[in-house]
């Protein structure tokens, strides 16, 4: 089967949009980050949120990762439910409801979850006695990015203090989501901090950093123990402009038809925001469209991909299907309920978003 034949046979089996993955473009990227983790030495923990599959964690299990991170308490659920015995929560848990249900999910699985203030860690304790165990805990350190965690290293030290003098809870190291340029801060912050907590006799186990962009500074971090990339497993346009991914690395593309091209230098795509999604991140346009890259998906409304055609020369018909490379591949995943597989150029079924909608 050709391409433009396996497009046809997408479309006419599942309609377009269609969300689909090249099950070999998976595999070689699994394979990758894999290799890149052993050869730096640290353990390879990759991050769900990006495709929210039990069926491609396992994947990624079987290939030599060592544990999972789940971003939510619903996808970790998810996860353990499907056999997943290693899981880290990489962000603050609060709230009665989320601490019940972090507890029984902590009697059931190996989970580790992450802290940057004392008003979470004060909370966990709950979760350890509803499960008759320790829960282990990191605390989350900000090397720069200017997201979560402790800014200075005086608040990494004094947290960990605090987790441990907890009931039911356990010191467990670090977790690191350094900027790309800040590997000497994050060393530094990462020394000082590590030499802090060992005065009070505590120990970091666990010292996690992540971030697909960050696979290109593997090894670069001392005591460092595991990296948790997502959007790797697919990659992105995003991971193009960051220079971590290649075209062919690039495994899954939306599928969409022109339904309309009203105007010589303009068309409509039937895939708008509720496909793509409006995060451009902080690329011009919505996606790169294979077959006609110099067309520009310029706007959206819901159903509508709004196409500029000025810069295109081949211009798409009605009728036409294309495949698109979105721009952030882990918000688009998380829209629809099932992933088309294929190999090259033929299908080989589907794969449920599992974990998709999970946001609590």
């Amino acid at each position: 089967m050709s391409i433009q034949a396996l497009k046809e046979e997408v479309a006419r089996r599942f309609g377009t949009p269609a969300v689909v993955i090249d099950l070999d473009v998976v595999e070689r990227n699994i394979a990758r980050v894999q290799a890149l983790c052993d050869a730096a030495g640290v353990a390879n923990r990759p991050h769900i949120k990006t495709h929210k599959s039990p069926v491609i964690a396992t994947m990624q299990r079987d290939a030599g990762a060592r544990g999972i991170t789940c971003q939510k308490i619903g996808e970790a659920e998810v996860m353990a439910e499907a056999g997943h015995d290693d899981i880290l929560i990489s962000y603050n848990i609060l709230g009665e409801e989320k601490l019940n249900r972090l507890g029984r999910l902590l009697a059931r699985a190996k989970v580790t979850v992450a802290a940057d203030n004392p008003v979470v860690v004060e909370g966990l304790p709950q979760a350890a006695a509803i499960a008759g165990r320790d829960l282990d805990v990191v605390v989350e350190c900000d090397t720069g990015r200017k997201r979560a965690g402790v800014e200075t290293i005086a608040e990494a030290v004094a947290l960990a203090k605090d987790i441990a003098s907890r009931p039911g809870l356990s010191f467990a190291g670090f977790m690191l989501y350094p900027p790309e340029d800040a590997m000497a801060e994050t060393q530094a912050f990462l020394d000082a901090a590590t030499a802090g907590v060992r005065e009070l006799g505590l120990e970091p186990r666990i010292v996690s950093s992540g971030g697909t962009p960050n696979l290109l500074n593997l090894g670069k971090l001392k005591g460092v123990t595991e990296h948790r990339a997502g959007t790797s497993v697919f990659n992105d346009r995003m991971m193009l402009a960051a220079g971590v991914a290649r075209l062919e690395d690039c495994a899954l593309t939306v599928y969409a038809t022109v339904v309309s091209r009203a105007g010589a230098e303009r068309g409509i795509l039937d895939a708008g925001s509720k496909t793509l999604t409006s995060d451009t991140g902080g690329l011009e346009g919505h996606g790169l469209i294979l077959e006609h890259p110099q067309a520009r998906i310029a706007r959206f409304a819901e159903e509508h991909g709004f196409l500029d055609l000025a810069g295109c020369n081949d211009r798409p018909q009605i009728g036409d299907v294309v495949r698109i490379v979105p721009n952030h591949v882990c918000v688009v995943v998380n829209m629809v309920d099932r992933l088309v597989t294929v190999r090259g150029d033929r299908i080989v079924g589907e794969i449920p978003v599992a974990a998709r909608g999970r946001l609590t």
